[in-house]
């Protein structure tokens, strides 16, 4: 299993169209702003994620900049996840462009 990076426009779709979305950036960072339904995951609570999430759902993995999401999207499809999304830009690109595809808060 791989994963595909992926731009914030295609990956709209793929979000509306109920994926998973995992944020790994630090706890502050999430709770000033995330995707809407994001996750927020860390070493605390990844495995947790892996037991328990539907593997055939798709997994849009975010971090700041699109970089630190791509270990992460190749962890995942490591452990089972059939299709994953690093998004590139991040966080960062995605708020950019849809802020209004994000809440504050947790």
């Amino acid at each position: 299993m791989t994963y595909t990076c992926i731009d914030v426009s295609d990956a709209l779709p793929i979000i509306e169209n109920d994926a998973t979305v995992v944020d790994i950036r630090d706890q502050a960072s999430y709770q000033q702003s995330h995707i809407n339904n994001a996750i927020l995951l860390n070493n605390d609570n990844v495995q947790e994620f892996i037991e328990q999430a539907d593997k055939s759902k798709p997994v849009v993995v975010c971090c700041y900049h699109g970089n630190s999401s791509k270990g992460a999207a190749e962890y995942l499809a490591a452990q089972g996840f059939q299709a994953v999304y690093s998004l590139n830009g991040g966080f960062s690109q995605w708020s950019a462009m849809f802020p209004e595809q994000c809440e504050l808060g947790v």
